[in-house]
């Protein structure tokens, strides 16, 4: 074997052991848990499209991480379908729904396989600014000549009226925990990881029937174990002192902080002008600008896929907005008023969170139960069972302990 062919081997051996768990252990249809009936409701569907009563498109509604983009795929794997995905938060007018869903509607296989069309995310869809968006994309399922799948978190909104009637509906249930902790125990053993069952029924409970989200938070225990922690300030002066033609090696910056992302943001905005100045300032900061909206656009729609691009932006990003590098040291600043604010507005948000949750089991406004959240305090606090009934997460009964 020639020394090239092994650097390439190597290449890719390290490529595939930095994958992400979540893409590296797609599940095959037969691992695909606690979906039985959805699964038999899909195969039906796609089975019988085209007949004369069936509906044009089916619609895959569910909690994050229920399994509604992953199904498709093992689906179309396992009936040797080609399956296009679209991205229904690409839609801005419809214009663009013409566009993109009308070509691959109309488009036959490139593999000469039967096809299926997956839409995901349809709820993402602006509904807003260009309310003539769900009306084409509406005429468009009734055009097309291939099974149209779409998946929503919330089925329910009311941009999604004109569809829901087009759609079999197609329901997924939150996994419990069991089914989870299985999927974690297999995942272990094929990863060789070592990790005490108290701890992955831990991650399994706390993920609250979101697979990816557990298995993420497998894959971040195992890299907590495994790799050191690093300082803020290293973190900065990696993203600033890399040189432009570099930068792509700042990447990961912050994989090993232990600080939210949006903390890291802060450390950024503070310390950005003791390094970067005039025209190199003005581009890191359009790119911590455009990090920030993608930010918004998880907080909206629940589309994690997008924190791809945050970190980039905010790491490679900010790096390769310097025309050079500053050979100089410089003292990095720590956080004052703006972090003040933000540890405030946190605080507000697990304040609120729990008055909300204590409104829906109370069966009275969240207003009301912010007013009247003091006098429950003190009993969530000696009560365990209130804490359970109402499902608080760990951050929130940190935040009760904390008062």
């Amino acid at each position: 074997m020639t020394k090239w062919k092994k650097d390439q081997m190597k290449k890719m051996q390290t490529s595939k052991s930095n994958q992400p768990l979540t893409e590296k252990y797609k599940p095959s249809l037969h691992e695909i848990a606690g979906q039985e009936e959805a699964i038999k409701q899909l195969k039906n569907f796609i089975s019988n499209y085209g007949e004369s009563k069936g509906k044009k498109a089916a619609l895959l509604y569910g909690p994050s991480g229920s399994g509604k983009t992953i199904l498709p795929y093992a689906l179309a794997k396992k009936l040797d379908y080609e399956i296009i995905e679209l991205n229904a938060s690409d839609f801005r007018n419809k214009e663009k729904i013409n566009s993109i869903v009308g070509q691959a509607i109309k488009q036959k296989s490139l593999f000469g396989k039967e096809k299926i069309i997956l839409i995901d995310e349809v709820d993402a869809i602006s509904g807003s600014k260009d309310r003539g968006c769900m009306q084409a994309l509406t005429k468009l399922l009734s055009e097309s000549k291939f099974p149209v799948i779409l998946t929503a978190s919330d089925l329910w909104q009311r941009k999604l009226n004109s569809i829901r009637n087009k759609c079999d509906l197609i329901e997924l249930e939150k996994l419990n925990y069991a089914d989870i902790i299985k999927i974690l125990e297999r995942i272990c053993k094929l990863e060789k990881i070592k990790l005490s069952k108290e701890l992955l029924q831990k991650i399994a409970i706390n993920a609250r029937g979101d697979v990816r989200a557990a298995i993420n938070d497998l894959q971040a225990t195992r890299t907590g174990e495994r790799e050191k922690t690093t300082s803020i300030f290293e973190a900065l002066q990696k993203i600033f002192k890399t040189p432009k033609d570099q930068a792509s090696t700042t990447l990961h910056a912050f994989d090993n902080v232990n600080l939210p992302l949006d903390e890291c943001i802060l450390w950024l905005d503070e310390n950005l002008p003791l390094e970067y100045h005039d025209e190199d300032l003005a581009k890191a900061y359009e790119k911590i600008s455009k990090a920030d909206i993608f930010r918004h656009r998880i907080i909206r729609w629940q589309y994690w896929r997008f924190l791809v691009y945050v970190n980039a932006l905010l790491t490679a990003g900010v790096a390769v907005s310097k025309k050079t590098t500053r050979k100089e040291f410089v003292k990095y600043k720590r956080l004052g008023r703006l972090l003040k604010i933000w540890w405030a507005n946190r605080l507000l948000m697990k304040k609120k969170s729990i008055a909300s949750k204590l409104a829906k089991a109370t069966h009275c406004s969240t207003k009301k139960a912010l007013k009247e959240l003091p006098f429950f305090l003190s009993a969530m606090k000696k009560d365990k069972e209130i804490v359970d009934e109402l499902r608080l997460s760990g951050e929130e009964i940190d935040y009760l302990k904390k008062l």
